[in-house]
């Protein structure tokens, strides 16, 4: 048998391990991607519908400017921070989940608030709005659990053998994940 044959089959399977390798990992990184779209097409349905909600609160509530403004300002915030799909590291997302929860808390207020404008709650554009708002929220949430979904097993991939050996020579890092909220993790306090 001839010498250079095994030392040529040695060097043909390392490449299609590595091209095997490369391949999985692209398409992993591509469905985490995808599913990152799609939180961000769910914040920015969620960013449309609040300007629609404080133009109607704004006729009925005039006079609540400061909580408006502050609907307004945390929208603009939350839509400044951007994330590049393919490069989503734990930092990125920490900043990016800061500036939602600012939009979530003012968004709060501004609910709370309209309990108190008796017209404003019974006002047909209002309850649809925020009956979208609702439903926009729990997209929001069945987003990021897919996004962490295929993020994670985008991670495991690049972490696991062979493909460790090769992940960050070919440029593919970990992806950050959605966390929780450090006020999510002790239950609210609910008195009557």
């Amino acid at each position: 048998m001839k010498k250079w044959l095994l030392p040529l089959g040695i060097i043909a399977l390392i490449v299609i391990l590595v091209f095997s390798s490369y391949n999985g990992m692209v398409s992993l990184r591509a469905d985490a991607e995808k599913t990152w779209a799609d939180v961000q097409s769910s914040y920015q349905r969620r960013n449309d519908l609040i300007g629609n909600l404080v133009e109607t609160v704004k006729g009925a509530a005039a006079h609540e400017r400061e909580t408006l403004s502050a609907v307004v300002e945390a929208r603009a915030k939350a839509t400044q921070t951007t994330i590049d799909p393919s490069n989503v590291t734990p930092e990125q997302m920490a900043e990016f989940q800061k500036a939602q929860a600012g939009v979530s808390g003012a968004l709060s207020r501004l609910l709370v608030t309209v309990e108190q404008y008796p017209d404003l709650k019974a006002n047909q554009n209002f309850l649809e709005l925020q009956s979208q708002l609702e439903g926009t929220e729990n997209r929001i949430n069945v987003a990021r659990d897919r996004f962490n979904e295929a993020a994670t097993i985008y991670n495991k991939k690049i972490k696991t053998l062979p493909n460790v050996l090769f992940a960050g020579m070919l440029g593919f890092k970990e992806m950050g994940l959605f966390q929780a909220e450090e006020a999510a993790q002790s239950a609210p306090k609910v008195q009557f």
